[in-house]
């Protein structure tokens, strides 16, 4: 036992240890997933923060498209199992937006000061560009 302790410590002193792990590159559904987390903590803090996040997030083609929530927020919770490349889909069926084009199916809640006013199951684009997801703002009826 003494001699196999003295040859591990033998070889990391000696540079010959094990090779650290590379961190794990985050793959296009983790930068999605995360895109949902953000969108759905905005919309704990209300729908003021939930109308700034969206804002940030708009697909920079598309600015100036997104609409007012009024006193609505929105709860999304993608299925990540369903997330698939929608690369010939667009918005207004122009022209696909720059970037990677995701579709994937989203349990949605609207609410109106904390309670619930409709659900629905649904489908939710996004588009990855430069490694940063994009949206394109919902706009429920009040």
């Amino acid at each position: 036992m003494r001699k196999a302790v003295a040859l591990a410590l033998a070889l990391l002193v000696s540079g010959c240890g094990v090779t650290p792990l590379k961190p794990r590159q985050e793959t296009d559904t983790d930068l999605i997933g995360r895109y949902f987390d953000n969108f759905n903590r905005a919309g704990d803090q209300g729908p003021d923060e939930q109308e700034r996040f969206l804002e940030t997030v708009q697909h920079p083609d598309f600015t100036g498209q997104d609409c007012d929530l009024g006193d609505l927020t929105l709860d999304v919770y993608p299925a990540m199992s369903t997330a698939r490349p929608d690369p010939e889909w667009s918005p207004d069926g122009g022209e696909p937006p720059r970037g990677s084009v995701y579709v994937v199916a989203v349990s949605l809640t609207i609410r109106r000061a904390g309670a619930a006013i409709g659900e629905q199951i649904t489908s939710q684009r996004v588009v990855l560009l430069d490694r940063r997801v994009y949206g394109f703002a919902p706009c429920p009826k009040s």
